[in-house]
């Protein structure tokens, strides 16, 4: 059926976004070609201004769709166009759904859900066999913080370890930002919940995602954790990676009392923490290192405070030299504190692979974890190649 959109439609009539409503758009409209509601306004569409390119390859996808249900012999004793048109009840073109992106202006064919799951995870098998991909598909996971925290909303989609997310940051993509983000020039200015949640869509256009534009306030923290979803459940695992500290202790107030657990990676040396409130409902924040505070006492630090409050919370003792002397100078001569990529991105897969043992009901204790790449990896001293001695 017609999934609704941000700018709204008639189950049989397609209005148009405006450009602006376009730009600014995150969510895809699914259609089902085989209803005569949906097949109108997909033809409204194909006659509109809306559709910049059609990408259609669903007989490539169903003879995928056939490998992965028999790899030993995909076809029978059919030929390939024969085993094809057998799926597609020999009309391809009502087969499936097809995808809008209006942002983009695609108009992509895709198999249905369940088949188009069944391909897309099809190589995670047998680290995640199918029942557990079932399991990890009723999770409902929570971003907080777009910055870090969307390469790890999109690993996770990418791995299907999660089925409903809800993101949330108040910022826009600024240039800066081009260094560990994956974005373009092209969406500068754009919202970083925006973007994150077009990029999930991209990979999977049967997500549940909700964003939330302004990030997390005291009005909007409750309906984070608990409102919008399928059934009225709430979150089922946080990853906090934002800046705030005032978002940072009133989240786990939140996950404490709604005994959700909690991510956390910080971009340096590794360093990840998990805090398992599901299992410890009076466990303390941040491990206890902050004492008894609340988010009350930290709502208007100014930048030297919250600087010294967030080195407490990591442990400023366990920082990299860099990090540590980097956030002595923000403010003076550095305009934020340094993050690569190649550390955002060692943090998705963390947090990726922590969420997803969690969410699977593995017995992984709280704790803080380091993966300290230059320790692992030690530099060496230097030899002078030798051709001839390595003859």
């Amino acid at each position: 059926m017609t999934q609704l959109m941000e700018f709204g439609q008639e189950p049989d009539h397609l209005v148009l976004p405006s450009a602006r409503e376009a730009s600014e758009s995150f969510r895809p409209l699914v259609l089902d070609p085989a209803t005569s509601a949906d097949a109108a306004v997909l033809a409204g569409l194909r006659e509109s201004s809306g559709v910049r390119e059609v990408h259609d390859h669903i007989e490539d996808q169903v003879e995928e769709l056939l490998r992965c249900r028999a790899p030993h012999d995909p076809f029978g004793s059919r030929s390939r166009s024969q085993a094809i048109a057998e799926v597609v009840g020999g009309r391809p073109d009502t087969y499936g759904r097809w995808v809008w992106y209006p942002w983009s202006g695609r108009l992509v064919h895709v198999l249905p859900e369940t088949e188009f799951r069944l391909v897309r995870t099809d190589r995670n098998r047998d680290k995640i066999t199918r029942e557990q991909q079932q399991i990890l598909l009723r999770r409902r996971v929570g971003v907080i913080g777009l910055s870090v925290g969307s390469s790890a909303a999109l690993a996770c989609a990418m791995e299907g370890v999660g089925g409903a997310f809800r993101l949330a940051d108040f910022d826009r993509l600024g240039l800066s930002n081009l260094n560990r983000l994956r974005a373009g020039v092209h969406e500068l200015g754009v919202e970083k919940s925006v973007l994150c949640a077009r990029r999930m869509y991209e990979l999977d256009p049967y997500l549940d995602i909700e964003v939330f534009r302004g990030g997390i306030t005291e009005d909007t923290i409750g309906d984070f954790f608990f409102s919008g979803f399928a059934g009225g459940d709430g979150l089922d695992l946080l990853v906090e990676e934002c800046d705030t500290p005032w978002v940072k202790v009133a989240a786990r107030e939140h996950a404490r009392r709604r005994r959700v657990p909690v991510l956390m990676d910080t971009n340096d040396r590794g360093l990840l923490d998990i805090e398992r409130f599901d299992l410890e409902p009076d466990r303390p924040l941040f491990h206890g290192r902050t004492g008894d505070v609340r988010a009350d006492d930290v709502c208007s630090l100014d930048r030297d405070e919250a600087i010294r409050f967030l080195l407490t919370i990591v442990d400023q003792e366990r920082l990299s030299p860099a990090m540590t002397d980097a956030l002595t100078r923000v403010g003076r001569s550095l305009s934020s504190w340094p993050q690569l990529a190649s550390g955002v991105m060692l943090g998705a897969a963390l947090i990726t692979d922590t969420a997803r043992r969690i969410l699977l009901g593995e017995p992984l204790p709280s704790g803080r974890h380091s993966i300290d790449l230059h320790t692992l990896v030690a530099a060496g001293t230097a030899r002078q190649a030798n051709p001839e001695a390595d003859r």
